[in-house]
């Protein structure tokens, strides 16, 4: 959409004895600041160290999952996928909720993301008590810790040290 005011440039060309027609539109000055509200993040490194997660005790800033919107998850939660290149960890446990009853029967849940040395993972689901609900293999990941676990409990991921 263009902003009403801004100038336009028109190319136009003759195609065998038709109308011309008109290529593009283009507005000669950039939108305004602010117009499209557009949050870009270019991960390069991936910085997450264990001794990074200690720091998160509890939390005051809450974040709402894109696409499953009745998951939220903490500033642990968010710094993992931020620093981790794992906002797709994010994704697997609130997008499985709806999807798996097994998963979503359980009101507390424990999330393990284990990392093999040839890069492939396991990702599993149990109950707290060890009794397993749900895996699944990861065929590639570059998460870069050997592994993590996350709680699922109230419809929020965290940490442990959130819990």
């Amino acid at each position: 959409m263009i902003p009403y005011g801004l100038p336009l440039i028109y190319s136009t060309f003759a195609r065998d004895a038709a109308p011309s027609e008109r290529l593009f539109l283009l507005p000669l000055a950039p939108p305004p600041r602010g117009h499209f509200k557009e949050k870009r993040h270019i991960m390069t490194t991936k910085t997450l160290s264990k001794s990074d997660l200690a720091q998160f005790t509890g939390s005051d800033n809450w974040y709402r999952h894109s696409i499953n919107r009745n998951v939220l998850y903490t500033a642990g939660a968010q710094h993992v996928a931020e620093h981790g290149g794992a906002y797709w960890l994010l994704d697997e446990i609130a997008i499985i909720q709806p999807f798996n009853k097994a998963v979503a029967t359980e009101k507390f849940q424990v999330w393990k993301l284990a990392v093999r040395p040839d890069r492939t993972a396991s990702l599993t689901c149990d109950d707290g008590d060890g009794n397993i609900v749900f895996t699944k293999e990861i065929e590639h990941t570059d998460f870069p810790l050997d592994g993590i676990m996350l709680y699922f409990a109230n419809n929020v991921i965290h940490l442990p040290s959130e819990y």
